[in-house]
C-alpha cells in the first residue's frame, strides 16, 4: 500500500464520521478506522440473512450447530465460539428454537447441561445461504489479493490476541 493510500483511507474515515480535528493518534485513528469497517462489513452482511429472518448472531450460533454435528454443542460451548461476545445466547437460542431451526435437550445425565443441535430446517436454511454468504465474501475482500487477504488475517490476529 502507497503512502498515497494511507492518506487518503485516513481522509476517508474521517470524512465518514465527520471528524474534523486530526485525531489524537495512529493508534487512536486506527482503532477508529477498524472499528468503522467491521461495523460496515457488518451491515453488508447483515443485508444477506436478515432477508430471511435471522440476525447476524442467530446466523453463527447455526453455522456453530452445523459444525457440531449429530453431537451437537452445550450451550456455554455456543458462546465461547461466538463471533460477536456480547450476544446472549440463551437468547438467541429461544429466538431459533421457536422458529424450529435448533432443538435444546435436557434430557442428558447432567439436567444442567443443555444440549443444543441445528433440525434439518435450520441446515436447510443454511444451505440455501452458503452461496450468498460466500458470494458476499469474495465480494467484500475482492480489493485485496490473496497475500494482503493472508497479511490481514495474521495482522487481526495478532490484535486479538496482543501479540
Amino acid at each position: 500500500m502507497s503512502d498515497s493510500t494511507l492518506v487518503r483511507t485516513s481522509r476517508d474515515v474521517r470524512e465518514e464520521i465527520q471528524q474534523t480535528r486530526p485525531f489524537r493518534s495512529s493508534s487512536q485513528e486506527a482503532l477508529i478506522a477498524l472499528m468503522r469497517t467491521a461495523s460496515v462489513l457488518s451491515r453488508r452482511v447483515s443485508r444477506v440473512v436478515e432477508p430471511h429472518g435471522l440476525s447476524l448472531a442467530q446466523y453463527n450460533v447455526l453455522r456453530i450447530l452445523r459444525g457440531a454435528g449429530a453431537a451437537g454443542l452445550p450451550t456455554l460451548a455456543i458462546r465461547d465460539r461466538m463471533i460477536d461476545e456480547g450476544s446472549t445466547v440463551t437468547r438467541l437460542l429461544d429466538k431459533l428454537e421457536k422458529a424450529e431451526l435448533v432443538i435444546r435437550d435436557r434430557s442428558r445425565p447432567d439436567r444442567r447441561q443443555v444440549l443444543c443441535n441445528i433440525t434439518p430446517a435450520g441446515e436447510a436454511l443454511l444451505a440455501l445461504l452458503d452461496p450468498l454468504m460466500d458470494a458476499v465474501d469474495d465480494d467484500i475482500m475482492a480489493p485485496l489479493s490473496e497475500d494482503q487477504q493472508r497479511a490481514l488475517i495474521d495482522t487481526l490476529g495478532a490484535l486479538r490476541t496482543g501479540g
